[in-house]
């Protein structure tokens, strides 16, 4: 019987473990710039043995307009792919694997953080109803999202270019892939669902149009690098950050029937609500996400399937017995840096500071404890 510890290979990556650190957001590069306090944190996560078999990266911004929190890195600057090299270097010394996580936040950021004040982008101008992160005097504050204005049409294939030159620059920068970030309201799956996409041009309406630009940033990344180091990360039925679709059945078969075409590393798939309920339901029935799989499957698909929202160890078990291939863990990574071990040996989890999570310095990021060797 698969384990969470057996080997797999995900494309060209070929992986010690099946259990996957999840991106997590933490606030911690000042002026977008990443640092010698995040190469730590990751690597004290990328042991083959104790840590996670595959890194996710922090979700990464494309550009200075795809920018909704304080303090969160980039890719879009030599710079910047400077300041993450030592970072994957430090990962690949340790024995670990870590791929970039591509990331646009559309409407689901503020002003101050928009390139001269400008408002957020959106496929439509609607507010979320949602808040994002400032910090102010070194203090993490929620603020309400700010108004967005709707993207015209021209102006996305200028998006695609960016998501095409963050892929490029993740792998100058030693990652090891990137995985796209189409899930929890965030531009992408702002565009997929009818709540937030009311556009009458050929990127609104039937499902076929509001997937356009997914399917397009996924060809133009598959293009730049190679597909079998791309993965992408979807959340059907989330309300995170304001998403709702009446459809989500139709409209996520319908786009992993299409992404089937590409040869994909791994389709990332978040079950249900992040850090809630696995059995959220958008529309008239509960999602059916073995029906997802099947469809993917049948219509010729062949990435890695990793599961999201939740697991320990009884129900990664039954998960990877179900027909998954991989198991990401998210908040139990940020106190255990050893989960792996900890899973193996059924050894108990550390609890995560819950006020340490956003900004802040070493304390609650990379001083948490492994168990003795």
């Amino acid at each position: 019987m698969t384990t969470l510890f057996d080997p797999i290979q995900v494309g060209q990556l070929s992986l010690a473990n099946r259990v996957v650190m999840a991106p997590l957001t933490r606030n911690r590069a000042p002026g977008a710039i990443p640092n010698a306090l995040m190469a730590s944190y990751y690597t004290q996560r990328a042991s083959p043995t104790a840590g996670a078999g595959l890194i996710i990266s922090e979700a990464t911004a494309i550009s200075h307009q795809a920018q909704g929190y304080a303090d969160v890195p980039g890719i879009w600057s030599d710079e910047q792919v400077a300041a993450w090299t030592p970072i994957t270097d430090s990962v690949h010394n340790a024995g670990g694997k870590i791929v970039m996580q591509l990331w646009h936040v559309g409407r689901v950021s503020h002003t101050d953080l928009q390139p001269d004040g400008q408002a957020p982008v959106a496929p439509s101008a609607i507010t979320a109803k949602t808040k994002t992160v400032l910090i102010k005097d070194g203090v993490p504050k929620f603020q309400d999202t700010s108004a967005p204005r709707a993207l015209v049409i021209e102006e996305l294939p200028g998006i695609v270019n960016d998501y095409r030159r963050a892929a490029r620059n993740a792998i100058a920068a030693g990652f090891d892939g990137v995985e796209v970030h189409g899930a929890n309201g965030y531009l992408l799956d702002q565009f997929m669902r009818s709540g937030s996409n009311q556009r009458t041009d050929s990127y609104g309406g039937p499902i076929e149009n509001r997937a356009r630009l997914l399917l397009e940033v996924m060809q133009a990344v598959c293009d730049e690098i190679g597909a079998g180091r791309v993965g992408l990360r979807l959340s059907p039925v989330t309300p995170a950050n304001d998403a709702f679709d009446p459809q989500p059945q139709m409209l996520f078969t319908y786009v992993v029937q299409q992404l089937a075409q590409h040869q994909l590393a791994y389709l990332h798939l978040i079950e249900g609500a992040t850090g809630g309920t696995r059995d959220h339901t958008q529309g008239d029935a509960p999602f059916d996400y073995a029906a997802l799989h099947q469809a993917y499957r049948l219509a010729g698909g062949s990435a890695a399937w990793m599961v999201n929202n939740g697991y320990d160890r009884v129900l990664a078990d039954q998960a990877l017995a179900g027909g998954a291939d991989l198991v990401a863990f998210g908040r139990p990574f940020i106190a255990n840096p050893d989960l792996t071990r900890r899973l193996r040996e059924g050894a108990a989890l550390t609890a995560v500071d819950r006020t340490t999570l956003y900004g802040g310095d070493a304390h609650g990021y990379t001083d948490y404890k492994t168990l003795p060797t």
